[in-house]
C-alpha cells in the first residue's frame, strides 16, 4: 500500500503531462509556463465598447496584457465571464488579438462562429 499510492500519483501526473501536450490548455502540465502570450482584447457590450477600466472590472484582467501561459487560459477566462453575463441577457462581442511566443498574430472571437 505504501508503494501503490506513490506509483498511482506518478502515473496520474505522467498521464496529465501527456494529455496536456495534445490540448490547447496546459492546466495539469508540470511546466505550464512554457508559452508566452501577448494579447489585446476589445469588448462591445449591448452595442457599447468597454473602456479599459470597465474591461478590467468585467473580466478581472487588463484589456492589453501579457500572460505566461497558453492563450487558451485567457480565452477560457473571457468565455467563462461571458457565459455568466449572457444569462443576464447581455449581448457581447469580444475580439482578442494575440501572439504566442512572438510568432504570427492570431485572433479569437466571441461569440464563436458556428
Amino acid at each position: 500500500m505504501r508503494l501503490l499510492i506513490p506509483v498511482l500519483l506518478l502515473a496520474f501526473q505522467l498521464g496529465a503531462i501527456v494529455h496536456a501536450r495534445f490540448v490547447p490548455t496546459r492546466y495539469f502540465c508540470w511546466a505550464p509556463y512554457d508559452t508566452q502570450t501577448d494579447y489585446t482584447a476589445t469588448a462591445i457590450v449591448n452595442g457599447r465598447p468597454l473602456t479599459a477600466r470597465e474591461f478590467q472590472k468585467r473580466y478581472r484582467r487588463p484589456q492589453h496584457g501579457f500572460d505566461n501561459r497558453s492563450p487558451q487560459h485567457v480565452i477560457d477566462m473571457l468565455q467563462q465571464a461571458e457565459e455568466k453575463h449572457a444569462a443576464r441577457g447581455d449581448q457581447t462581442t469580444i475580439v482578442v488579438n494575440y501572439r504566442v511566443n512572438g510568432k504570427d498574430p492570431r485572433e479569437w472571437h466571441w461569440p464563436r462562429a458556428e
